[in-house]
């Protein structure tokens, strides 16, 4: 996973043009994520979730999530703050913006150069360790305890007040040892197959 980051991270700072689009600065906002049943499918979770990001007050791109679009609509709010793309997110006068989801560029620009980023995605964890970005793992547990260990994830769940407290009060001045290699995985595995 590691490699597959690094290498497509390269491509991607060439070809995304989704901080433009946005019309938003390297480290002066915080993309989000929600998708799994426990966040999207207990409206009580998914309105405190939304009340945190509204209540943190600073530049949230919020990427809805099909699961999770379903679920707003469910709650009358879809049509108050979704947008269609990512260009008519600029409409949008509150600091939450909800767009739709991105391509796997443009994601990886939006995670390498977040402030912070909130999910409750696996994979997001990793790529905000990978980047060096702060995660606020939204969810009760996480698999990937050692990202928590040293200081890069921390894992609040649904709490309004846990995720507003966690991101007010993150601090980055932890050292980040190479948890997953150093991104030459499928590199050494091929010289180990040639032997």
């Amino acid at each position: 996973m590691y490699d597959a980051v690094l290498q497509f991270s390269e491509i991607a700072q060439r070809q995304s043009k989704i901080l433009e689009d946005l019309e938003i600065k390297p480290k002066e906002y915080l993309p989000a994520t929600v998708h799994r049943p426990y966040n999207t499918d207990i409206p009580e979770n998914l309105q405190s979730i939304l009340s945190a990001f509204i209540e943190i007050n600073e530049p949230i791109i919020f990427l809805v999530h099909p699961r999770t679009r379903k679920r707003l609509a469910d709650l009358k709010l879809t049509s108050v703050f979704f947008v269609n793309s990512v260009r008519d997110s600029k409409l949008q006068n509150s600091k939450l913006r909800w767009i739709p989801p991105v391509g796997y560029f443009d994601m990886l620009m939006l995670e390498k150069n977040a402030r912070i980023i909130l999910t409750d995605s696996g994979g997001m964890q990793k790529e905000a360790y990978f980047f060096g970005a702060p995660c606020v793992t939204m969810r009760t547990e996480t698999e990937w305890v050692e990202t928590v260990e040293t200081g890069w994830n921390v894992v609040v769940g649904a709490d309004r007040e846990k995720i507003v407290e966690a991101v007010r009060s993150f601090k980055t001045d932890n050292p980040r040892p190479e948890l997953y290699g150093d991104g030459r995985a499928a590199e050494k595995m091929l010289e180990v197959l040639a032997d």
